[in-house]
């Protein structure tokens, strides 16, 4: 059976905490924020977790 390949673009979006979790950027930060408060656009700034339904999928594209 061939290697299993991980997918190149999870890879660069996603990283794994010490404990396992994953961490991700947050979207809607990359045009029209004119529009948007500076309150939204510093929130936005700051990274987050993957909510746990999702983190199976991500560990599978991470092969992690």
């Amino acid at each position: 059976m061939p290697k299993m390949k991980s997918r190149r673009r999870a890879l660069k979006s996603y990283k794994v905490t010490a404990s396992g979790k994953i961490k991700r950027h947050k979207a809607f930060r990359s045009h029209i924020l004119t529009s948007k408060s500076t309150k939204r656009k510093r929130h936005l700034r700051k990274s987050t977790l993957v909510s746990k339904t999702e983190a199976y999928k991500v560990k599978r594209f991470l092969l992690v």
